[in-house]
């Protein structure tokens, strides 16, 4: 278990520079819970707009005294209701205003809010209320009510209440109420304080478990307080800036961003895919909070531009982006920022200084002509763009440094609230994971023995700070395996760490996968689905930080046999593989090989097939691209653990050149 911190003196250990911007943040550092917050920015920042949906119907728009109004009401419904401190309601909902005013109604009632999407497939919505408990469930409206109507009455829930205006029929062993009467019903009753502290528990936040059923990983007070009072050293945001929320806030990296944002005084302003291009140039954002994916997505849409210019202007265009990639890079080394030179020497430095000098005019001339435009694009006022959720990839990181838009990569799981680590902008280290906010200690160990190793070399992260999860509800045996009897809880990722003490993560050492729209994927259940398959004797999922699942593929050669002989094909492999199978007369039949398109087409529908046919699918457990392995993971070969389980890292680092052809 994580185990007890003073976050007052962990905001009073900071550096000086850090003290001086978290000044504005002194009125919340006496603050034990979350929902204390409210009061006090709705007297600095009464009138400000703080939620504005311009896409719902009608168009939302909420002041921070509003807000705070609306959550009192929301807690003292839930009171008049019968709802207790520490009891917990499930919040079954996609981000939204009210999704907000739910989320702070529950906890300034004292109760523990476990949420997850309206989306989600019913079994592991039911799976959610069971677990946890849940006396009362809020749902986003009546959809999502009628999807687990049936499933509630073996469940303790004796409260429903509808983030929508919509009515329900009555029910008899149910109390069902829309946002609007229960906002009437707490005007009308007295709100009860519930006194909290920083180890009471805030939230239930569901993540996928090595058995595929999700894990509830319990968040304190003390767990969210920590990000909101020490993400002022990374950010400093003024009362008014407006932010542009696309994220579902279910995810706790968008939801513990809001909470430091709106505890400024910031604007939000909900947005979606569909409209988020729009909103970027009418409502010009100073903060984004985002995922790579999305970023990969502005920078496909400029480079499609770019393509339909003449062929001239392509040839301008790219020559500027060129002489930009060199300035950055050569600026990079002089200012000690370099993760390709990590370490340069003072002539290093001095000779990059003058390259960077030789080649910033022809720079300044791309600014006016080309990267000033593309800024426009984003509504060009943008300060920082906040992305997490998974790497960065190294192009894409380039390019926004060209164009001046600062990209701030963070790191950190569900399990920590989630920020350990963020890029500065006086500290910017393109390609790293950033320096440890306040508070959070971090090492590289060796993973079998857990023993420190040194700067620069690579091992599993591990992780301890006053963010670290209590544990994982009614989990006692996973909570043991993630935090040690010391407090460091293991993030199952690889990295090194680099002289300035940035973290640089390689990839994953446990098995989820993440891919770029910021999904986990637990790969075991989808695995076991695609074994079903006769033709695929052992499949490994591939894909971290890649837009889609991949796999790779050691096929059943038997099966495969039977399977074109009786087409009348012959199978043609290489020699080594050919001996495993008994070899046929070949004489008259055509021969294909794996690499054919019928023997493609056929895995792909067999992917397809068994996936698709699992329960709980989802579009992100797709497979997208595989390539086949003819030698079996085995212990003999090092690819297989002694419980015959595949040490995924180490197939990673032997196939890399496959796994990288496979995403090109």
């Amino acid at each position: 278990m994580s185990k007890t911190y003073d976050i007052s003196s962990i905001i009073s250990n900071v550096s000086e520079q850090d003290r001086r911007e978290l000044q504005r943040l002194a009125d919340y550092s006496n603050l034990k819970s979350l929902p204390e917050i409210w009061s006090l920015v709705a007297k600095r920042c009464g009138d400000t707009v703080v939620l504005r949906d311009p896409h719902a119907k009608p168009e939302v728009v909420i002041t921070y005294t509003q807000l705070f109004q609306k959550i009192q009401q929301f807690a003292a419904g839930l009171q008049a209701f019968g709802v207790k401190p520490t009891e917990r309601v499930s919040l079954i909902s996609d981000n939204s205003p009210r999704w907000f005013i739910a989320d702070q109604g529950i906890m300034t009632a004292g109760a523990v809010d476990a949420v997850r999407s309206s989306k989600t497939e019913r079994e592991e919505l039911v799976f959610i209320l069971e677990n946890s408990g849940s006396k009362a469930l809020v749902v986003e409206d009546l959809k999502t009510f009628n999807k687990l109507r049936s499933r509630l009455q073996d469940l303790p829930i004796e409260l429903v209440i509808l983030l929508s205006d919509e009515l329900s029929s009555t029910d008899e062993t149910l109390k069902i109420v829309n946002f609007t009467q229960l906002l009437e019903i707490g005007a009308n009753h007295s709100l009860t304080p519930v006194k909290q502290t920083y180890d009471s528990l805030a939230t239930l936040m569901y993540t996928s478990g090595t058995t595929g059923k999700p894990k509830g990983v319990m968040l304190t007070h003390g767990n969210l307080m920590h990000q909101v009072l020490v993400f002022g050293t990374v950010l400093q945001p003024q009362p008014g800036d407006i932010v542009l929320s696309i994220l579902p806030t279910w995810h706790v990296y968008e939801r513990s961003c809001e909470y430091f944002l709106l505890s400024q005084g910031c604007t939000q302003i909900y947005t979606n895919l569909r409209s988020i291009k729009q909103d970027l140039k009418e409502f010009k954002p100073n903060y984004v909070v985002c995922v790579p994916r999305l970023l990969e997505s502005i920078y496909e849409g400029v480079q499609k531009q770019f393509r339909e210019q003449s062929a001239n202007k392509q040839r301008l265009i790219n020559y500027f982006l060129g002489v930009s990639e060199k300035y950055i890079k050569a600026r990079r080394i002089a200012q000690e920022l370099s993760l390709e030179n990590i370490n340069p020497s003072m002539v290093e430095r001095l000779a990059a200084s003058i390259q960077a000098s030789a080649l910033f005019p022809l720079h300044a001339v791309g600014e006016r002509l080309v990267y000033a435009k593309i800024r426009e694009a984003t509504g060009g006022k943008i300060k920082q763009m906040i992305s997490g959720g998974g790497a960065l990839p190294k192009h894409i990181d380039d390019f926004f440094e060209i164009i001046g838009v600062e990209i701030l990569q963070g790191y950190g799981l569900t399990e920590t609230s989630p920020v350990t680590h963020v890029r500065r902008p006086k500290h910017n280290l393109r390609g790293s994971s950033g320096l440890p906010i306040a508070g959070t200690e971090f090492k590289i160990v060796e993973p079998e023995t857990r023993k420190t190793l040194p700067v620069g070399e690579r091992g599993l992260v591990l992780l301890r700070g006053p963010q670290i999860m209590q544990g994982y509800y009614q989990n006692p045996e996973a909570t043991a395996k993630a935090i040690d009897t010391n407090g460091w809880f293991n993030s199952g990722d690889l990295g090194w760490v680099t002289p300035q003490n940035d973290l640089v993560l390689t990839g994953r050492a446990k098995d989820t996968i993440v891919l770029t729209n910021g999904e986990n994927i637990e790969p075991q259940p989808i695995e076991d689905a695609c074994l079903r398959s006769p033709y695929i004797d052992q499949i490994m999922l591939v894909g971290q930080d890649q837009r889609n699942l991949g796999a790779l593929i050691v096929p059943n050669l038997e099966a495969l046999q039977k399977w074109t002989e009786a087409k009348n094909l012959h199978l043609r492999l290489p020699n080594e593989a050919a001996q495993q199978i008994s070899t046929e007369d070949s004489q008259g039949k055509t021969e294909v090989s794996l690499e054919s398109k019928m023997i493609q087409d056929l895995f792909r529908q067999e992917l397809i097939r068994f996936v698709q046919n699992r329960p709980g699918y989802r579009p992100d457990d797709r497979i997208g691209p595989f390539k086949f392995i003819l030698e079996p993971f085995s212990m003999e070969n090092g690819l297989m653990t002694q419980t015959l389980k595949i040490r995924r890292h180490v197939v990673m680092e032997r196939y890399c050149d496959i796994i990288n052809q496979m995403f090109a």
